[in-house]
């Protein structure tokens, strides 16, 4: 699966540098105006993790095929969005492609950098944004609900969940309550499995701070222990595009500068993966070593359906190892000689560092 999260936030947040800091990139174009992002960029990164070079080391591959995520940077959001303000209605369809929300938030001052906010509070400024993204869903959700009342009369009891469920989200929402805080049912949810609500996908609020900001420990502990009523992960877009062109080494020496164990990449991703409940699995031979995203609570044949749909319909079994044993035991030979494989079959729960090769009938 790929994983996707769109960057949001209002104009003049810093969400454009982050994007180039996070992808690597200069594709998005930074300027200190409002709406300098009409459409989207795209940016797909290696998801890092180190335990893919060693499994390619031990099973004598050069082709390290690594997770990746897409990071979107979708135009800045104004009051009244919803309604079509600004580029509200572009930035909405955007995020409905999205798995998750990368929600930037201006913490940093700066007065070389234009301020369109309407308040200076920042945690005000996230609201607006979950506010205009709750308005957007509940005018989904009154359409949706017209159309399930005309298929009531036909006595369809797909809709009669649909209905209920619809009416919980409704009530929520007209409360301030995102979609994804809303309880359903099982039969409500598939009954509303295609309804994709903006607030029912996981937001990632990240904090943009300022130099000075992420070196005060009591600041980021503020930040992110929930005190704010958010947990923000804090970061730097001004930070991250200065390790831009830095070597891995010069890296490391420049975050220790400001008490930095990681990148704010590998914080996002961590984060996401966390979020969004993922885990990875390998699979590692002579042609390649890969890493493959999957949900975690996948079982075997799913997790095989990542790879190709005929994997998961033909799956028979699939022997399995825990990535680090295979590398200390030297391969695969080496670990089946010391009876260290399993075969696992349908009802086996995939688990983080699993490294998988599947049988199956085509």
């Amino acid at each position: 699966m790929s994983l996707s999260i769109g960057i949001v936030g209002l104009p003049n947040v810093g969400k454009s540098t982050l994007f180039n800091a996070l992808t690597k990139s200069s594709c998005a174009v930074i300027a200190n105006y409002p709406f300098c992002t009409i459409e989207p960029n795209v940016g797909v990164v290696s998801v890092p993790d180190d335990r893919l070079a060693k499994l390619a080391a031990v099973v004598h591959t050069d082709k390290l095929i690594p997770a990746v995520i897409k990071f979107i940077d979708i135009a800045g959001l104004v009051k009244g969005a919803h309604e079509g303000e600004g580029l509200g209605n572009q930035f909405l369809s955007h995020i409905r492609e999205c798995d998750a929300i990368g929600m930037v938030v201006r913490f940093f001052e700066d007065p070389d950098v234009i301020d369109t906010r309407e308040s200076s509070d920042p945690i005000e400024n996230a609201r607006i944004i979950e506010i205009e993204l709750q308005l957007a869903d509940l005018a989904t959700v009154d359409k949706r609900l017209s159309a399930v009342e005309r298929e009531l009369k036909g006595l369809n009891k797909e809709m009669v969940y649909a209905k209920s469920g619809l009416l919980k989200i409704k009530d929520n929402l007209e409360k301030g309550v995102n979609a994804r805080e809303t309880e359903l049912t099982e039969f409500e949810k598939g009954a509303l499995k295609d309804l994709q609500l903006l607030t029912a996908k996981p937001v990632l609020y990240l904090a943009n701070v300022s130099e000075a900001q992420i070196r005060d420990s009591a600041f980021i502990k503020k930040l992110t222990d929930g005190s704010l009523g958010e947990i923000f992960l804090p970061i730097s877009a001004k930070i991250e595009s200065e390790l831009f062109d830095l070597s891995d080494e010069e890296k490391k020496i420049y975050m220790k500068e400001y008490g930095l164990d990681s990148s704010g990449l590998d914080d996002v991703i961590r984060e996401a993966y966390k979020t969004l409940n993922l885990i990875t699995y390998f699979t590692a031979g002579e042609k390649e070593a890969r890493a493959w995203t999957i949900v975690n609570g996948m079982r075997a044949p799913q997790a095989a359906g990542v790879i190709h749909t005929d994997f998961e319909k033909g799956f028979i079994a699939a022997e399995t190892i825990f990535w680090k044993d295979l590398v200390d035991l030297g391969g695969w030979s080496h670990a089946r000689d010391k009876g260290k494989v399993r075969i696992e079959g349908k009802e086996y729960l995939v688990k983080d560092g699993d490294t998988m090769l599947f049988r199956f009938n085509v």
